[in-house]
């Protein structure tokens, strides 16, 4: 193989000296490669195709705004109106104009929509971390609520780590979920953030705080609910911050494949018990409490094997990123002072929910995420996830024949102008796969071809990125066309939280040229 420089290992330095400044990958502000006369190479400029390699969605949304919305206003900025700017899947309604390589499978009927047809009033709320889980995934793809549906955001923390304030904006959370409970909503639904949010990160002091803090605002919220006449289901989405360490002693920071809880919580104290199943049983449990029938596209069942609990209100709280750990030295659950969710544990009914793999759509073995697991929670059965279509597609060889990849590769060749591809760099991830603009990369033959690297920092070991970039250059030089031209951390190009001067830093690397130079 005649190896040429295509710009990997010199990003690899850069990260290295990034490291250095104590920058991480998640935070990694943009690197830009200039040639030797200092001049940007490889920017995005109007005429060219982009494909925007990333398939999930709410953290998707502001940078694909900034690069086709003609009215975008949100910072300075030269529209492109002859940009060709492909999507990987539908990130929010609002692009249904855009290229979509791979369409959402449609989720007809969540439970949002039968509750709103049956008349009833709901409330979802949770922190901007996770506000899209609570409505988009939860509501099988809708953006606006259903009539009768008031949805309420709680701003997260901004400017600062997380992990220095490990209760992030659970307080307000619980307040204004209480105050709906006072309002007598017949369906409230929340999330609590920190087991993710803060299990994604390194530090085990933070982890510690979070599960206290958790523990102890469930079992209030919880308490306030019966109170109000509301029976109480309490679960989660996906493993995350049980885990503490890796086999190798490392920090986990990463989701996990654990079973997660499921805990129904009875005012009127009813004989109940409970079995196992997968969080697709979830809506059906909720409808059969609600005496409301489930309509034919929930596959799943109800999770009550045997007694009978009605209720006309129902409070569903999802504890994101919590699942059952081992019960050691290696659970921060167990660690913790979670004596409130011992006490739930041992005073109500409770089960066992699969998170993971192909329970909730996923591969086979693959951990739990957000998204999956809010969707299949709403949509109350198994429901395919965009990888096990998109990495489906790789292996059956579709991918290579999809209609809009090649539509666009065409374009640049006929044209003869750039091909772009915005790349994560992971191997698995819930938001993308190198695999991705690997395979674009190798059909479009004959074009030139940019790639512009979001490092990710959550499903990667942290200090990852360097050896990342070596085998993705290797992989380039396999192939035999393909450079990487900058770099930027996920914190920063995949904001979800409204920032959108980090996501200007971003676009402005991958246009301008704006960062830190490297040669």
């Amino acid at each position: 193989m005649d190896k040429k420089d295509r710009g990997g290992l010199a990003l690899s330095r850069a990260v290295e000296a990034a490291y250095a400044r104590g920058e991480t990958d998640y935070s990694l502000e943009p690197m830009v490669r200039t040639d030797r006369n200092g001049t940007p190479v490889g920017r995005i400029r109007d005429g060219d195709s982009v494909v925007f390699c990333c398939r999930r969605g709410e953290r998707e949304i502001e940078l694909t705004e900034a690069f086709t919305e003609p009215d975008f206003d949100r910072f300075p900025r030269s529209y492109m109106p002859d940009l060709e700017f492909v999507i990987m899947t539908m990130y929010h309604e609002k692009f249904k104009h855009l290229p979509i390589a791979f369409a959402p499978e449609k989720v007809v009927n969540p439970l949002a929509r039968i509750i709103s047809e049956a008349g009833l009033k709901q409330f979802h709320c949770s922190e901007s971390e996770k506000f899209a889980h609570v409505t988009f995934f939860f509501n099988g793809g809708e953006n606006k609520p259903f009539p009768g549906e008031d949805d309420v955001r709680v701003p997260s923390p901004k400017g600062i780590p997380f992990d220095s304030k490990p209760e992030l904006s659970l307080p307000e959370v619980a307040d204004k979920v209480m105050a709906a409970a006072d309002e007598g909503y017949d369906f409230i639904l929340t999330n609590f953030a920190n087991g993710d949010v803060i299990g994604h990160t390194a530090n085990a002091e933070a982890k510690l705080k979070a599960c206290q803090v958790v523990s102890r605002t469930v079992a209030r919220v919880a308490d306030h609910a019966r109170e109000k006449g509301y029976i109480v289901a309490v679960t989660a989405d996906h493993g995350n911050i049980e885990t503490l360490y890796t086999e190798e002693g490392k920090p986990h920071v990463a989701h996990t494949s654990n079973p997660v809880p499921f805990i129904l919580i009875d005012p009127e104290k009813r004989p109940v018990v409970l079995r196992d199943g997968i969080l697709g049983d979830v809506s059906p449990t909720i409808l059969s409490i609600l005496g409301l029938e489930a309509p034919k596209e929930m596959s799943g069942s109800s999770l009550i094997a045997e007694g009978d609990i009605r209720g006309k209100k129902v409070m569903l709280i999802i504890l994101d990123g919590w699942g059952f750990g081992s019960h050691d030295e290696n659970d921060a659950i167990y660690l913790a002072d979670t004596a409130d969710w011992d006490a739930m544990l041992a005073s109500w009914p409770f089960c066992r929910l699969r998170a993971s793999g192909e329970n909730v759509g996923l591969q086979a073995g693959k951990p739990g995420n957000s998204e999956a697991g809010h969707t299949n929670l709403g949509a109350g059965r198994v429901v395919a996830q965009d990888d096990v279509r998109m990495d489906s597609a790789i292996r059956d060889g579709s991918f290579r024949e999809n209609p809009v990849f090649l539509r666009t590769i065409e374009r640049a060749r006929r044209t003869g102008r750039s091909l772009h591809l915005i790349a994560y760099l992971t191997h698995k991830s819930s938001h993308g796969c190198i695999d991705y603009p690997l395979m674009l990369t190798e059909m479009a033959e004959g074009v030139p071809v940019w790639l512009h690297i979001i490092f990710d920092g959550r499903s990667t070991a942290p200090g990852s990125a360097p050896k990342l970039l070596e085998e993705l250059e290797e992989e380039l030089n396999r192939i035999g066309r393909g450079e990487i031209v900058d770099g930027v951390g996920r914190g920063i190009a995949l904001d979800r939280d409204g920032n959108y001067n980090k996501v200007r830093r971003a676009y402005e690397a991958m246009t301008l040229g704006k960062g830190t130079p490297y040669t």
